[in-house]
């Protein structure tokens, strides 16, 4: 089981989900690509996590705009309209039936199967591989209760000139060695500074900071453009919380009342000690507010959903 915000407790039921390739829904242990395909061999594609609440996928017109913006800037052709990728999406949520709460899907394109072993997009003979996993899968109540631990780790978030953070590709090696380094310092995930040391985001979630009842998270020039960061970025300006995308130090979240981690599988989680520093013992006060906040939303968001 992973750790950190994204602890699930073992469903039973993610034995026999039907994964979705390429249009066909197939059992887990069928569901295949080949080895010649772009994200098995480079890392050449786009992904999304999703998260399904009362039989509707939340936010997903934010996570369909991302993805698509990230397949036109490395010129990859989806091969399929939004509407048309959409309405997949909720097929495949049919096929496996019982999946109308507590679901998580990652939705995943790559540029598809090349003839050769070789990065040049020319060699590309196939359209964009598709696939779609569903699983059963929640945060556990502990961690969004008690929260979670981070560590500070020596891999930075890079230039946009050398890979731009701005992309969600399958090309995540730099983040999986932050997590590597801050589990093996017994943390849970790993904290992320910018090339200037200021604090850029996590591994796998974003960050934030509370300091005199201000929220603060980073410029966003080193970090995805996260669609739960953007969402409490929003709450906090409707609900009269004072909200800052700036710079700041480690010196200054050492120092922060609280801290907390965004993203869409457990939306927001307290982040209770940072480099051994304890913070808070577990929720603060607002974290705890945000949380309320970001349900509502997501309540409002799938209530005003309809399915294609």
């Amino acid at each position: 089981m992973a750790k950190g915000t994204h602890d699930y407790a073992t469903d039973p039921r993610n034995a026999a989900i039907l994964i979705n390739v390429n249009g066909t829904c197939v059992p887990r242990n069928e569901a295949t690509v080949s080895v010649f395909d772009s994200g098995f061999m480079l890392g050449d594609g786009v992904w999304e996590g999703l998260r399904v609440h009362k039989g509707r996928i939340a936010f997903l017109d934010r996570h369909l705009d991302r993805l698509f913006e990230g397949a036109k800037a490395i010129a990859m052709d989806i091969g399929l309209s939004r509407e048309d990728l959409a309405k997949r999406l909720y097929e495949t949520l049919d096929a496996n039936g019982d999946m109308e709460d507590g679901v998580h899907i990652r939705l995943m394109v790559t540029r598809g199967i090349r003839s050769t072993p070789y990065q040049d997009p020319r060699v590309v003979i196939s359209p964009a591989t598709v696939v779609i996993i569903p699983e059963h899968k929640e945060p556990l109540p502990e961690t969004v209760e008690k929260g979670i631990r981070l560590f500070t780790v020596h891999v930075r978030r890079g230039d946009p000139a050398v890979q731009d953070p701005k992309l969600n590709s399958h090309s995540k090696l730099n983040c999986i060695t932050a997590c590597i380094q801050a589990t093996q310092a017994g943390a849970d995930e790993g904290l992320m500074l910018d090339p200037h040391g200021f604090v850029a985001t996590c591994n796998s979630t974003h960050f934030f900071v509370v300091r005199g009842g201000e929220v603060w998270t980073s410029t966003g020039d080193y970090c995805l453009g996260g669609i739960t960061r953007g969402t409490v970025i929003e709450i906090c300006r409707e609900a009269g919380i004072p909200v800052f995308e700036k710079n700041f130090s480690l010196t200054d979240v050492y120092g922060a009342d609280e801290a907390f981690v965004t993203g869409t599988f457990a939306g927001v989680v307290p982040a209770t000690e940072v480099d051994g520093r304890v913070l808070t013992k577990g929720r603060g006060p607002m974290v705890e507010q945000l949380q309320r906040l970001y349900s509502a939303r997501l309540e409002t968001d799938v209530m005003e959903r309809s399915r294609p």
